[in-house]
């Protein structure tokens, strides 16, 4: 297979950060329970992990070419290795802030080095959506292993057994660093004279209509995103009353829609138009949201002994992953294939800096709301930022076709 090296290299990359940048969910939860620190402390650990993916991304974004794209992914899992290290012999908050951080930072050089490699990597506009939404499927996957396995090390009678998790994702990431090591990238990339050639590249980005709009639609998706996901563990325990574990177990369900959602996506982004998928999807996420809401309200907490004794929200309610999951690989898709490759890594940049920003105002939102609406309200939110993402789809439709 042509270039297996650099797409096993990408794969392994996004699962492993997937699964480390997408903890904070339990995170959050965790560090109630065992720091017993306050939603809003706790909300805090979602603003060290995305700004400095912020940051990191805006920094490197126009000029990671000129280091390369293989040395700077070993240099994130070698932050993120030691990030795990910390995590286990630290155990407090603040470690869990460091690790978040750390995680930001090599994130964001392994998310910008992902984006600009997919089109070296690819032929045709409908090959890179189809191969942007299977990246991005691996990424839920990365995602679904953490809330599978994390809970496995969760003791009753050692309170500090769940730290063992990080030992377990020191030696994935060991294991990542080993096979992208001797990985080979057989691709020359184009890079400017000099740094300051390349900031001005990614400055001048911002003259053009499109990008705002792009930024505008990655802003309210992420933190649409960011802001159910990474408190869906929290709704489950304290408004389903699910109990920490059973909440953090039954929040996978929102990851293993996204993931099949992004998968179908793939098959479909070959035959079907983006902006049908997208709008359709968008909609869908309306109507279940204002449907399946309503019945998180009043819920009597049980005795959970089987599957009909979950309340009927717990599983529904994750099934807006399914809906999610072909907005964010199909949209950079568009934007990426209306750009040249030597502005690819800059766009890249952008997306990330201010998909990394709207997380954190949604978690930040949803946790400081979430006892002032209470659990059964606070995902309404949501349906503000679903309409602006629904009318920036159609402006970037139409602004794309003509190029960046």
């Amino acid at each position: 297979m042509k270039n297996i090296g650099i797409k096993t290299s990408l794969f392994i990359n996004y699962f492993v950060f997937a699964a480390l940048l997408n903890s904070v969910g339990i995170l959050v939860e965790r560090s109630q329970e065992v720091y017993n620190v306050t939603k809003a402390q706790a909300a805090i650990l979602e603003p060290f992990k995305d700004l400095s993916i912020a940051f990191v991304a805006f920094l490197v974004g126009s000029f990671l070419p000129k280091i390369g794209y293989k040395r700077a992914m070993l240099i994130s899992l070698a932050m993120v290795f030691f990030g795990c290290l910390g995590m286990y012999f630290g155990d407090s908050f603040w470690t869990v802030k460091l690790l978040f951080a750390m995680t930001g930072m090599g994130f964001a050089i392994v998310k910008v080095s992902v984006f600009a490699l997919i089109s070296y990597v690819t032929e045709s506009k409908k090959e890179h959506s189809s191969f942007m939404s299977l990246i991005e499927t691996v990424f839920m996957l990365g995602i679904i292993f953490m809330y599978v396995v994390f809970p496995l090390f969760y003791s009753d009678s050692n309170p500090k057994a769940w730290l063992n998790g990080y030992l377990l994702m020191a030696i994935l990431i060991l294991i990542s660093f080993v096979i992208i090591l001797f990985s080979k990238f057989d691709i020359e990339t184009s890079a400017s004279n000099s740094i300051s050639e390349d900031l001005k590249t990614m400055f001048s980005l911002f003259l053009k209509p499109l990008i705002w709009v792009f930024m505008t639609f990655a802003f309210f998706y992420v933190m649409t995103e960011q802001g159910i996901m990474t408190w869906l563990p929290t709704f489950n325990k304290e408004t389903l009353s699910l109990g920490p574990k059973l909440g953090s177990q039954m929040a996978v369900l929102l990851m293993v829609a996204i993931a099949t959602g992004r998968f179908v996506t793939g098959i479909l982004a070959k035959k079907i138009k983006w902006i049908y998928i997208s709008s359709i999807s968008v909609v869908l996420a309306i109507v279940l949201v204002l449907m399946v809401l309503p019945l998180a309200k009043n819920v009597v907490p049980r005795e959970i002994n089987s599957i009909a004794d979950l309340p009927v929200v717990s599983y529904l309610f994750p099934l807006i992953g399914l809906f999610l999951a072909p907005l964010y690989p199909l949209v950079n898709s568009t934007m990426l294939t209306s750009t040249d490759k030597s502005h690819q890594s800059a766009l890249a940049g952008l997306l990330t800096f201010f998909s990394a920003i709207g997380g954190t105002v949604g978690s930040l939102l949803v946790g400081n709301l979430f006892d002032t609406l209470g659990g059964d309200k606070v995902f309404y939110l949501s349906l503000i930022p679903f309409a602006l993402i629904f009318i920036s789809l159609f402006m970037i439709n139409r602004l794309s076709s003509k190029g960046i």
